[in-house]
């Protein structure tokens, strides 16, 4: 087995990629995420179910932030793209009036995800509504929505990395 690329945890602390680098080279990486997370799928597999996903976090934590017209699984975002998930603002002027968009598009290899990894992309999504920089109240925002956020992060990109070696 050929080791997959680990720059989605580049960034993070050598001893944790090393250890991670490690488990895949004595196999038991799978196993070890396996356990982790054992129930995979969700029941979120098409637009509707995300959008009515994305809309009850919405609703629960940003009440007054700008209406969302479109949420929907992504087949062109790919880790190689460096995203996961994509809120795009778009703004439009009709006459006098400026009619403003959010979009949030989630990776389709999140249909196959454990529901944390794919819930964590969603409070990021949603926290763009609000803060468009990831700087330090952004990730307040996000550990508001989701108190293990920064952990489900982590364990997201190690979910790339799983998706990899199955695919080998």
């Amino acid at each position: 087995m050929a080791m997959p690329d680990l720059k989605v945890i580049q960034g993070y602390p050598e001893p944790i990629v090393n250890q991670i680098r490690n488990m895949i080279e004595n196999g038991s990486f799978l196993s070890w995420f396996e356990k982790r997370y054992p129930v995979m799928n969700h029941e979120i597999q098409n637009d509707k179910a995300l959008y009515n996903y994305v809309m009850a976090f919405k609703s629960q934590y940003l009440k007054k932030a700008a209406p969302i017209s479109k949420v929907q699984f992504d087949s062109k975002i790919h880790i190689i793209n460096n995203a996961l998930g994509l809120h795009s603002f778009h703004t439009k002027q009709h006459g006098n009036r400026i009619i403003r968009k959010n979009e949030i598009r989630i990776a389709n290899l999140f249909k196959q995800a454990p529901e944390p990894l794919l819930k964590m992309l969603v409070v990021h999504e949603l926290a763009h509504i609000k803060e468009k920089s990831h700087d330090k109240s952004f990730y307040q925002l996000c550990c508001h929505m989701e108190p293990e956020y920064h952990q489900l992060e982590f364990d997201a990109r190690l979910f790339c990395i799983f998706k990899s070696i199955q695919d080998q």
